[in-house]
Protein backbone atom coordinates (compact mmCIF):
# COMPACT_ATOMS: atom_id res chain seq x y z
CA UNK A 1 0.00 0.00 0.00
CA UNK A 2 1.39 3.58 -0.77
CA UNK A 3 2.27 5.39 2.12
CA UNK A 4 0.46 9.05 2.06
CA UNK A 5 3.44 10.91 0.39
CA UNK A 6 4.05 8.39 -2.36
CA UNK A 7 -0.27 8.28 -3.20
CA UNK A 8 -0.64 11.96 -3.15
CA UNK A 9 3.34 12.98 -5.39
CA UNK A 10 2.78 13.69 -9.10
CA UNK A 11 1.91 10.55 -11.65
CA UNK A 12 5.19 9.20 -13.61
CA UNK A 13 4.95 9.12 -17.13
CA UNK A 14 4.09 5.50 -17.08
CA UNK A 15 1.60 5.87 -14.35
CA UNK A 16 -0.12 9.02 -16.55
CA UNK A 17 -0.58 6.70 -19.51
CA UNK A 18 -1.72 3.63 -17.54
CA UNK A 19 -4.85 5.91 -15.91
CA UNK A 20 -5.35 7.84 -19.81
CA UNK A 21 -5.45 4.12 -21.17
CA UNK A 22 -8.11 2.99 -17.94
CA UNK A 23 -10.41 6.40 -18.85
CA UNK A 24 -10.59 5.72 -22.20
CA UNK A 25 -11.17 1.60 -22.28
CA UNK A 26 -13.99 2.30 -19.40
CA UNK A 27 -14.99 4.94 -21.87
CA UNK A 28 -15.59 2.64 -24.34
CA UNK A 29 -17.48 0.14 -22.20
CA UNK A 30 -19.99 1.96 -21.04
CA UNK A 31 -20.55 3.47 -24.79
CA UNK A 32 -21.83 0.22 -25.45
CA UNK A 33 -23.61 -0.04 -22.28
CA UNK A 34 -25.81 3.30 -23.33
CA UNK A 35 -25.98 1.99 -27.10
CA UNK A 36 -28.19 -0.60 -26.15
CA UNK A 37 -30.23 1.49 -24.05
CA UNK A 38 -30.73 3.80 -26.90
CA UNK A 39 -30.93 1.33 -29.55
CA UNK A 40 -34.45 0.18 -27.96
CA UNK A 41 -36.07 3.87 -27.75
CA UNK A 42 -34.86 4.94 -31.19
CA UNK A 43 -36.93 1.62 -32.63
CA UNK A 44 -39.69 1.81 -30.62
CA UNK A 45 -42.02 2.56 -33.96
CA UNK A 46 -40.97 -0.46 -35.54
CA UNK A 47 -40.83 -3.05 -32.66
CA UNK A 48 -44.19 -1.47 -31.61
CA UNK A 49 -46.02 -2.30 -34.93
CA UNK A 50 -43.97 -5.49 -35.51
CA UNK A 51 -44.88 -7.04 -31.57
CA UNK A 52 -48.04 -4.96 -31.25
CA UNK A 53 -47.44 -3.37 -27.80
CA UNK A 54 -48.74 -0.32 -25.94
CA UNK A 55 -46.88 2.59 -25.09
CA UNK A 56 -47.18 1.57 -21.74
CA UNK A 57 -45.84 -1.58 -22.13
CA UNK A 58 -42.95 0.42 -24.11
CA UNK A 59 -42.41 2.03 -20.99
CA UNK A 60 -41.66 -0.99 -18.97
CA UNK A 61 -39.38 -2.55 -21.72
CA UNK A 62 -37.11 0.76 -21.60
CA UNK A 63 -37.74 1.52 -17.55
CA UNK A 64 -38.74 -0.05 -15.27
CA UNK A 65 -38.33 -4.11 -16.66
CA UNK A 66 -34.38 -2.80 -17.15
CA UNK A 67 -34.13 -0.58 -13.97
CA UNK A 68 -35.62 -3.02 -11.38
CA UNK A 69 -33.41 -5.82 -12.54
CA UNK A 70 -30.29 -3.26 -12.72
CA UNK A 71 -31.37 -1.63 -9.58
CA UNK A 72 -31.39 -5.02 -7.63
CA UNK A 73 -28.10 -6.14 -9.05
CA UNK A 74 -26.24 -2.73 -8.33
CA UNK A 75 -25.89 -2.69 -4.93
CA UNK A 76 -24.61 -6.38 -4.66
CA UNK A 77 -22.40 -5.92 -7.48
CA UNK A 78 -20.55 -2.78 -5.86
CA UNK A 79 -20.15 -4.41 -3.11
CA UNK A 80 -18.14 -7.30 -4.86
CA UNK A 81 -16.50 -4.62 -6.54
CA UNK A 82 -15.16 -3.07 -2.81
CA UNK A 83 -13.96 -6.50 -1.96
CA UNK A 84 -12.49 -8.10 -5.38
CA UNK A 85 -10.83 -6.89 -8.81
CA UNK A 86 -13.28 -4.13 -10.25
CA UNK A 87 -11.58 -4.33 -13.48
CA UNK A 88 -11.92 -8.27 -14.08
CA UNK A 89 -15.84 -7.60 -13.06
CA UNK A 90 -17.02 -4.47 -15.28
CA UNK A 91 -14.97 -6.83 -18.12
CA UNK A 92 -17.16 -10.07 -16.90
CA UNK A 93 -20.39 -7.75 -16.98
CA UNK A 94 -20.00 -6.19 -20.08
CA UNK A 95 -20.11 -9.94 -21.73
CA UNK A 96 -22.81 -10.93 -19.90
CA UNK A 97 -24.93 -7.59 -20.88
CA UNK A 98 -23.36 -8.02 -24.37
CA UNK A 99 -24.92 -11.73 -25.01
CA UNK A 100 -28.50 -10.28 -23.69
CA UNK A 101 -28.07 -7.30 -26.08
CA UNK A 102 -27.79 -9.64 -29.23
CA UNK A 103 -30.69 -11.86 -27.88
CA UNK A 104 -32.59 -9.39 -28.35
CA UNK A 105 -32.37 -9.84 -32.18
CA UNK A 106 -34.20 -13.52 -31.47
CA UNK A 107 -36.98 -11.97 -29.74
CA UNK A 108 -40.48 -12.81 -30.93
CA UNK A 109 -42.60 -11.73 -28.70
CA UNK A 110 -43.61 -8.80 -25.56
CA UNK A 111 -42.74 -11.29 -23.31
CA UNK A 112 -39.30 -12.88 -24.64
CA UNK A 113 -38.03 -9.01 -25.16
CA UNK A 114 -38.97 -8.22 -21.47
CA UNK A 115 -36.87 -10.92 -20.38
CA UNK A 116 -33.81 -10.68 -22.30
CA UNK A 117 -34.12 -6.72 -20.88
CA UNK A 118 -34.28 -8.27 -17.31
CA UNK A 119 -31.02 -10.10 -18.52
CA UNK A 120 -29.41 -7.08 -19.89
CA UNK A 121 -30.11 -4.82 -16.45
CA UNK A 122 -28.44 -7.51 -14.90
CA UNK A 123 -25.11 -7.26 -16.66
CA UNK A 124 -25.46 -3.46 -16.95
CA UNK A 125 -25.09 -3.21 -13.10
CA UNK A 126 -21.51 -4.55 -13.05
CA UNK A 127 -21.00 -1.25 -15.19
CA UNK A 128 -20.82 2.14 -14.05
CA UNK A 129 -20.27 1.73 -10.23
CA UNK A 130 -17.22 0.15 -10.12
CA UNK A 131 -15.84 2.24 -13.29
CA UNK A 132 -16.42 5.43 -11.26
CA UNK A 133 -14.23 3.99 -8.35
CA UNK A 134 -11.68 2.84 -10.65
CA UNK A 135 -11.29 6.12 -11.56
CA UNK A 136 -11.25 7.53 -8.32
CA UNK A 137 -8.39 5.60 -7.59
CA UNK A 138 -6.42 6.46 -10.57
CA UNK A 139 -7.13 10.54 -10.53
CA UNK A 140 -7.02 13.38 -7.26
CA UNK A 141 -9.97 14.44 -5.53
CA UNK A 142 -9.80 17.79 -6.93
CA UNK A 143 -10.01 16.67 -10.62
CA UNK A 144 -12.55 13.83 -9.93
CA UNK A 145 -15.44 15.94 -11.69
CA UNK A 146 -14.01 16.79 -14.63
CA UNK A 147 -12.82 13.09 -14.88
CA UNK A 148 -15.90 11.65 -14.41
CA UNK A 149 -17.32 13.56 -16.76
CA UNK A 150 -15.41 12.89 -19.39
CA UNK A 151 -15.98 8.99 -17.93
CA UNK A 152 -20.24 9.87 -18.55
CA UNK A 153 -19.60 11.55 -22.14
CA UNK A 154 -20.06 7.44 -22.99
CA UNK A 155 -23.88 8.76 -22.28
CA UNK A 156 -24.43 11.11 -24.81
CA UNK A 157 -21.61 9.19 -27.48
CA UNK A 158 -23.54 5.96 -27.20
CA UNK A 159 -27.16 8.09 -27.29
CA UNK A 160 -25.85 9.53 -31.19
CA UNK A 161 -24.24 5.70 -32.13
CA UNK A 162 -27.69 4.16 -31.03
CA UNK A 163 -29.79 6.53 -32.79
CA UNK A 164 -27.61 6.86 -35.87
CA UNK A 165 -26.74 3.53 -35.82
CA UNK A 166 -30.58 2.43 -35.12
CA UNK A 167 -31.99 4.76 -37.83
CA UNK A 168 -30.09 3.39 -40.37
CA UNK A 169 -30.05 -0.46 -39.42
CA UNK A 170 -34.02 0.18 -39.13
CA UNK A 171 -33.71 1.38 -42.75
CA UNK A 172 -31.60 -1.03 -44.71
CA UNK A 173 -31.64 -4.59 -42.79
CA UNK A 174 -34.38 -4.14 -40.08
CA UNK A 175 -33.97 -4.09 -36.13
CA UNK A 176 -33.10 -7.31 -35.14
CA UNK A 177 -29.69 -7.36 -37.13
CA UNK A 178 -29.37 -3.90 -35.23
CA UNK A 179 -29.30 -5.80 -31.95
CA UNK A 180 -26.71 -8.66 -32.90
CA UNK A 181 -24.25 -6.73 -33.85
CA UNK A 182 -23.64 -4.07 -30.96
CA UNK A 183 -23.83 -7.48 -28.66
CA UNK A 184 -21.03 -9.18 -30.59
CA UNK A 185 -19.18 -5.70 -30.31
CA UNK A 186 -19.37 -5.90 -26.39
CA UNK A 187 -18.69 -9.38 -26.41
CA UNK A 188 -14.98 -8.43 -27.69
CA UNK A 189 -14.55 -5.40 -26.06
CA UNK A 190 -14.60 -7.02 -22.73
CA UNK A 191 -11.65 -9.35 -22.54
CA UNK A 192 -9.70 -6.53 -24.28
CA UNK A 193 -10.85 -4.57 -21.36
CA UNK A 194 -9.09 -6.90 -18.75
CA UNK A 195 -6.43 -7.48 -21.02
CA UNK A 196 -5.26 -3.78 -21.07
CA UNK A 197 -6.35 -2.20 -17.87
CA UNK A 198 -4.75 -2.47 -14.70
CA UNK A 199 -6.54 -2.40 -11.21
CA UNK A 200 -5.35 0.63 -9.42
CA UNK A 201 -4.32 0.63 -5.56
CA UNK A 202 -7.51 1.46 -3.88
CA UNK A 203 -6.97 5.16 -1.88
CA UNK A 204 -3.66 6.11 -3.84
CA UNK A 205 -5.16 9.28 -4.57
CA UNK A 206 -6.06 10.45 -1.67
CA UNK A 207 -4.67 12.64 1.46
CA UNK A 208 -5.94 9.38 4.08
CA UNK A 209 -4.86 6.50 4.19
CA UNK A 210 -8.09 3.72 3.15
CA UNK A 211 -9.14 0.96 5.71
CA UNK A 212 -7.97 -2.44 4.33
CA UNK A 213 -11.94 -3.89 4.78
CA UNK A 214 -14.68 -2.56 2.95
CA UNK A 215 -17.10 -0.92 4.77
CA UNK A 216 -20.60 -3.49 5.20
CA UNK A 217 -23.95 -1.95 3.29
CA UNK A 218 -25.52 -0.91 6.88
CA UNK A 219 -22.61 1.26 7.13
CA UNK A 220 -22.25 2.72 3.78
CA UNK A 221 -26.08 3.43 3.96
CA UNK A 222 -26.02 5.43 7.48
CA UNK A 223 -23.23 7.76 5.52
CA UNK A 224 -25.73 8.92 3.42
CA UNK A 225 -28.31 9.62 6.10
CA UNK A 226 -25.90 10.97 8.50
CA UNK A 227 -24.82 13.23 5.97
CA UNK A 228 -27.12 16.27 4.52
CA UNK A 229 -25.18 17.16 1.52
CA UNK A 230 -25.61 13.00 0.23
CA UNK A 231 -29.21 12.97 1.56
CA UNK A 232 -30.40 15.50 -0.67
CA UNK A 233 -28.16 14.28 -3.41
CA UNK A 234 -30.37 11.01 -3.53
CA UNK A 235 -33.56 13.37 -3.64
CA UNK A 236 -32.18 15.62 -5.92
CA UNK A 237 -30.75 12.67 -8.39
CA UNK A 238 -33.54 10.86 -7.95
CA UNK A 239 -35.86 13.39 -9.45
CA UNK A 240 -33.82 14.73 -12.35
CA UNK A 241 -32.84 10.85 -13.66
CA UNK A 242 -36.77 10.82 -13.63
CA UNK A 243 -36.81 13.95 -16.21
CA UNK A 244 -34.53 13.24 -18.12
CA UNK A 245 -35.03 9.20 -18.64
CA UNK A 246 -37.92 10.32 -19.37
CA UNK A 247 -37.12 12.85 -22.20
CA UNK A 248 -34.55 10.57 -23.33
CA UNK A 249 -36.41 7.79 -24.11
CA UNK A 250 -39.30 9.48 -25.73
CA UNK A 251 -38.23 12.43 -27.66
CA UNK A 252 -37.26 10.02 -30.60
CA UNK A 253 -40.83 8.63 -30.19
CA UNK A 254 -42.12 11.84 -29.52
CA UNK A 255 -40.73 13.81 -32.87
CA UNK A 256 -41.87 10.79 -35.23
CA UNK A 257 -44.98 9.80 -34.17
CA UNK A 258 -46.45 13.56 -33.10
CA UNK A 259 -43.91 15.99 -34.52
CA UNK A 260 -44.20 13.36 -38.36
CA UNK A 261 -39.95 13.46 -38.30
CA UNK A 262 -38.94 11.03 -40.90
CA UNK A 263 -37.11 7.99 -39.71
CA UNK A 264 -34.01 8.58 -42.27
CA UNK A 265 -34.06 12.02 -40.55
CA UNK A 266 -33.95 10.35 -36.99
CA UNK A 267 -29.79 9.19 -37.79
CA UNK A 268 -29.41 12.83 -40.36
CA UNK A 269 -30.54 15.24 -37.31
CA UNK A 270 -31.55 13.87 -34.20
CA UNK A 271 -28.59 11.44 -33.82
CA UNK A 272 -26.29 14.33 -34.08
CA UNK A 273 -28.06 16.79 -32.08
CA UNK A 274 -28.92 14.43 -29.19
CA UNK A 275 -25.11 13.35 -28.62
CA UNK A 276 -23.54 16.87 -29.13
CA UNK A 277 -26.08 18.65 -26.51
CA UNK A 278 -25.81 15.47 -23.83
CA UNK A 279 -22.06 15.49 -24.12
CA UNK A 280 -22.39 19.26 -23.38
CA UNK A 281 -24.34 18.90 -20.67
CA UNK A 282 -22.17 15.86 -18.78
CA UNK A 283 -18.57 17.07 -19.86
CA UNK A 284 -20.24 21.21 -19.16
CA UNK A 285 -21.79 19.66 -15.63
CA UNK A 286 -18.07 18.48 -14.48
CA UNK A 287 -16.03 21.07 -16.19
CA UNK A 288 -17.95 24.01 -14.58
CA UNK A 289 -18.16 22.36 -11.18
CA UNK A 290 -14.72 21.33 -11.23
CA UNK A 291 -13.54 24.85 -11.80
CA UNK A 292 -16.49 26.70 -9.73
CA UNK A 293 -15.27 23.57 -6.46
CA UNK A 294 -11.86 25.15 -6.49
CA UNK A 295 -13.96 28.32 -5.02
CA UNK A 296 -16.57 27.10 -2.85
CA UNK A 297 -18.01 23.24 -3.01
CA UNK A 298 -21.47 25.07 -3.47
CA UNK A 299 -21.13 24.53 -7.16
CA UNK A 300 -21.64 20.84 -6.72
CA UNK A 301 -25.11 22.34 -6.52
CA UNK A 302 -25.37 25.18 -7.86
CA UNK A 303 -24.20 24.23 -11.10
CA UNK A 304 -27.46 21.32 -11.58
CA UNK A 305 -29.32 23.45 -10.19
CA UNK A 306 -29.39 26.74 -12.31
CA UNK A 307 -29.66 24.10 -15.20
CA UNK A 308 -32.93 22.36 -13.95
CA UNK A 309 -34.53 25.93 -13.87
CA UNK A 310 -33.22 26.82 -17.35
CA UNK A 311 -34.31 23.59 -18.51
CA UNK A 312 -38.47 24.10 -17.41
CA UNK A 313 -39.38 26.84 -20.01
CA UNK A 314 -37.30 25.80 -23.05
CA UNK A 315 -38.71 22.26 -22.63
CA UNK A 316 -42.36 24.07 -22.97
CA UNK A 317 -41.66 25.60 -25.71
CA UNK A 318 -39.99 23.13 -27.66
CA UNK A 319 -42.76 20.54 -27.42
CA UNK A 320 -45.55 23.56 -28.01
CA UNK A 321 -44.42 24.18 -31.70
CA UNK A 322 -46.06 22.01 -34.68
CA UNK A 323 -43.04 21.60 -36.68
CA UNK A 324 -40.80 19.10 -36.02
CA UNK A 325 -37.75 21.04 -37.30
CA UNK A 326 -38.34 24.18 -35.07
CA UNK A 327 -38.76 21.77 -31.95
CA UNK A 328 -35.47 19.76 -32.47
CA UNK A 329 -33.86 22.78 -32.54
CA UNK A 330 -35.65 24.50 -29.67
CA UNK A 331 -34.92 21.16 -27.41
CA UNK A 332 -31.30 21.23 -27.70
CA UNK A 333 -31.47 23.33 -24.37
CA UNK A 334 -33.24 21.04 -22.11
CA UNK A 335 -31.66 18.17 -23.76
CA UNK A 336 -28.43 19.49 -23.01
CA UNK A 337 -29.67 20.94 -19.20
CA UNK A 338 -31.22 17.77 -18.10
CA UNK A 339 -27.72 16.02 -17.70
CA UNK A 340 -25.65 18.37 -16.34
CA UNK A 341 -26.24 16.96 -13.31
CA UNK A 342 -24.36 13.66 -13.66
CA UNK A 343 -20.77 13.87 -13.03
CA UNK A 344 -21.10 16.40 -10.35
CA UNK A 345 -23.26 13.90 -8.53
CA UNK A 346 -21.27 11.01 -9.34
CA UNK A 347 -17.89 12.94 -8.31
CA UNK A 348 -19.75 14.07 -4.92
CA UNK A 349 -20.32 10.50 -3.84
CA UNK A 350 -16.52 9.77 -4.31
CA UNK A 351 -15.45 12.73 -2.29
CA UNK A 352 -17.33 12.26 0.56
CA UNK A 353 -17.08 8.91 1.14
CA UNK A 354 -13.83 6.53 2.24
CA UNK A 355 -12.32 4.63 -0.67
CA UNK A 356 -13.41 1.28 -0.30
CA UNK A 357 -17.09 2.21 -0.01
CA UNK A 358 -16.99 4.29 -3.09
CA UNK A 359 -18.46 1.40 -5.39
CA UNK A 360 -21.37 0.78 -3.16
CA UNK A 361 -22.55 4.28 -2.11
CA UNK A 362 -22.08 5.15 -6.05
CA UNK A 363 -24.32 2.07 -6.40
CA UNK A 364 -26.72 3.55 -3.74
CA UNK A 365 -26.50 6.91 -5.76
CA UNK A 366 -27.02 4.83 -9.09
CA UNK A 367 -30.69 2.86 -7.44
CA UNK A 368 -32.05 6.57 -7.06
CA UNK A 369 -31.04 7.38 -10.66
CA UNK A 370 -32.46 4.20 -12.00
CA UNK A 371 -35.63 3.16 -9.57
CA UNK A 372 -37.16 6.69 -9.70
CA UNK A 373 -35.35 8.22 -12.78
CA UNK A 374 -35.24 5.30 -15.48
CA UNK A 375 -37.91 3.03 -13.48
CA UNK A 376 -40.04 5.70 -13.34
CA UNK A 377 -39.47 8.55 -15.64
CA UNK A 378 -40.71 6.32 -19.30
CA UNK A 379 -43.43 4.05 -17.60
CA UNK A 380 -44.92 7.28 -16.13
CA UNK A 381 -45.11 9.21 -19.68
CA UNK A 382 -46.24 6.01 -21.52
CA UNK A 383 -48.82 5.78 -18.96
CA UNK A 384 -50.03 9.26 -19.15
CA UNK A 385 -49.67 8.76 -23.06
CA UNK A 386 -52.26 6.06 -23.38
CA UNK A 387 -55.03 7.57 -20.86
CA UNK A 388 -54.48 10.56 -23.02
CA UNK A 389 -54.41 9.37 -26.15
CA UNK A 390 -58.22 8.36 -26.79
CA UNK A 391 -58.93 12.26 -26.62
CA UNK A 392 -55.77 13.57 -27.77
CA UNK A 393 -54.45 10.90 -30.31
CA UNK A 394 -50.47 11.48 -31.68
CA UNK A 395 -50.54 14.54 -29.19
CA UNK A 396 -51.07 12.56 -25.91
CA UNK A 397 -46.98 12.51 -25.97
CA UNK A 398 -46.91 16.10 -26.17
CA UNK A 399 -48.77 16.75 -22.89
CA UNK A 400 -47.28 13.53 -21.11
CA UNK A 401 -43.92 14.92 -21.74
CA UNK A 402 -45.31 18.29 -20.03
CA UNK A 403 -45.89 16.29 -17.17
CA UNK A 404 -42.29 16.40 -16.54
CA UNK A 405 -42.41 20.10 -15.98
CA UNK A 406 -43.43 19.66 -12.20
CA UNK A 407 -41.20 17.08 -11.42
CA UNK A 408 -38.10 19.36 -12.63
CA UNK A 409 -39.29 22.14 -10.68
CA UNK A 410 -38.82 19.78 -7.73
CA UNK A 411 -35.59 18.54 -8.87
CA UNK A 412 -34.25 22.09 -9.03
CA UNK A 413 -35.63 22.69 -5.25
CA UNK A 414 -33.62 20.08 -4.00
CA UNK A 415 -30.55 21.11 -5.52
CA UNK A 416 -30.37 24.52 -4.40
CA UNK A 417 -31.30 23.14 -0.97
CA UNK A 418 -28.39 21.21 -0.90
CA UNK A 419 -25.51 23.97 -1.05
CA UNK A 420 -26.40 24.83 2.29
CA UNK A 421 -25.26 21.79 3.68
CA UNK A 422 -21.88 21.45 1.42
CA UNK A 423 -19.19 23.71 3.12
CA UNK A 424 -19.92 21.96 6.50
CA UNK A 425 -19.95 18.23 4.50
CA UNK A 426 -16.87 18.89 2.80
CA UNK A 427 -15.22 20.60 5.75
CA UNK A 428 -16.25 17.39 7.97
Amino acid sequence: MPTTTDAFAPPTASGNARRTVALWMLFAVGTINFVDRQLLSVLVEPNRTEMHFTDTQFGLLTGLAFALFYAAMGIPAAMIADRWNRVRLIGAACLVWSVFTAACGLATSFTQLAMLRFGVGVGEAGGTAPSVSVLADYYPPERRALVIGLFTLNGPLGVFIGAAFGGWAAAQFGWRGAFIAIGLVGVVLAPLLILVVREPARGQMDKAQPSETALPLGAVFTTFLRTPSLRLLMVASGLAAFVSYGMLNWIPAFLMRTQHMPLSAMATWFAPAAGITFGIGIFGGGALVSRGALKSPRSYAIVPGIATLILIPTLIAALWVEDWRLSLLLLLIPMAACTIYVAPALALVQNLTAPRARATATAILLLMFNIIGLGGGPLFIGMISDALQPVHGTDSLRWALLALVPVAAAAAAAQLAMSRHLDRDFAA
